[in-house]
């Protein structure tokens, strides 16, 4: 194993990006950060830093044990990587599940307009049921 790695190379190496183009491409972005610094796709990682990346909601964090520019098995992650994520971050993970979207069936896409308004009043203010006309002899 060499001393420093690429960081596109890495990320893809680690398994935390499909694709090393992806990887790379989440560098451009503004994804990836090594001590509070945006890294390049051609940045090089070192043993002992510390590798933040923006998957939405949360912010996971990876301390690098061995660096590796090629593939390695599942079996294999850790011993190049230790995941140092704050346990917060998985709270925020938890919480957006719970309060995010309203179980849709599976197909059905996108809620229209009314059903977005409907979803936002239901959530943040109770829904008002007085307002809708229910025709009880369908149920």
């Amino acid at each position: 194993m060499a001393e420093q790695a690429r960081i596109d190379k890495w990320l893809w190496a680690v398994r935390i990006y499909k694709t090393r183009s992806i990887a790379a491409e989440a560098c451009k972005k503004g994804h990836i950060s090594i001590g509070n610094r945006t890294a390049k796709p051609a940045h090089n990682i070192r043993v002992g830093d510390i590798v933040n990346v923006k998957k939405a909601p949360i912010t996971y964090s990876f301390k690098v044990l061995k660096c590796a520019e090629n593939r390695v098995g599942a079996k294999l992650v850790p011993e190049l990587m230790e995941n140092v994520t704050p346990q917060e971050q998985y709270e925020i993970l938890e919480m957006s599940r719970i309060s995010g979207f309203v179980d849709r069936a599976r197909g059905t896409g996108r809620p229209t307009k009314k059903e977005r308004r409907d979803l936002d009043q239901f959530v943040e203010e109770g829904y008002d049921f007085s307002t809708e006309e229910f025709d009880f002899d369908e149920l």
